[in-house]
């Protein structure tokens, strides 16, 4: 079955800067779940100028310390499965920056726990039609359960939400390295 959560978020930066602040993101102190980012894989497209980029994220597996705050069945369904005893979590990313038409796609999923979960994002930066000073973000996040039986939907309730609030501290945090770095937004 799976879930999905779909995010829409117009920052009032230019294209440039967003996408500098995006590739810049982690590590950061504001979100020290994010271990670490390696640039796997690196290459430009010189006859349409459009730059490919693999990165390979750690992440901290906050699975356990959420749980704690959460029910005893969606603990029951998290311990059914035992990805919990899983230290890290890598995430691949795939990006494809097109500086011409001022846009950037990108394609991330889990490498962990995939004989229980799949987990997909597709995002894309682009100029914003209200305003090319702006920059537009569009998300859209999947989540599958298949390891847990008739568990599976709790599961994959409670991921929806962990995968929203997940993009909500996306968001934050890249409002607030964009204020940071490139001072305050542009306005109308």
């Amino acid at each position: 079955m799976g879930v999905s959560v779909d995010v829409h978020q117009v920052y009032k930066y230019p294209f440039e800067q967003v996408v500098a602040s995006f590739l810049r993101k982690y590590p950061n102190p504001m979100d020290k779940n994010v271990l670490s980012v390696k640039i796997t894989e690196e290459k430009r497209d010189e006859s349409t100028g459009v730059i490919y980029r693999k990165r390979i994220a750690i992440c901290q597996n906050v699975v356990p310390e959420i749980l704690r705050k959460k029910s005893t069945l969606v603990i029951l369904c998290w311990k059914k499965v035992s990805i919990l005893k899983v230290p890290n979590i890598q995430l691949e990313e795939e990006s494809w920056l097109n500086p011409r038409e001022r846009n950037m796609a990108i394609r991330s999923h889990c490498l962990t726990w995939t004989q229980y979960a799949s987990m997909k994002e597709e995002s894309v930066f682009r100029e914003s039609m209200e305003n090319p000073n702006w920059t537009e973000f569009i998300q859209r996040g999947r989540i599958s359960i298949t390891g847990a039986g008739f568990l599976n939907c709790i599961l994959e309730t409670f991921a929806s939400t962990f995968l929203r609030q997940g993009a909500q501290k996306g968001i934050r945090i890249m409002e607030m390295l964009l204020k940071e770095q490139c001072g305050a937004p542009i306005a109308e």
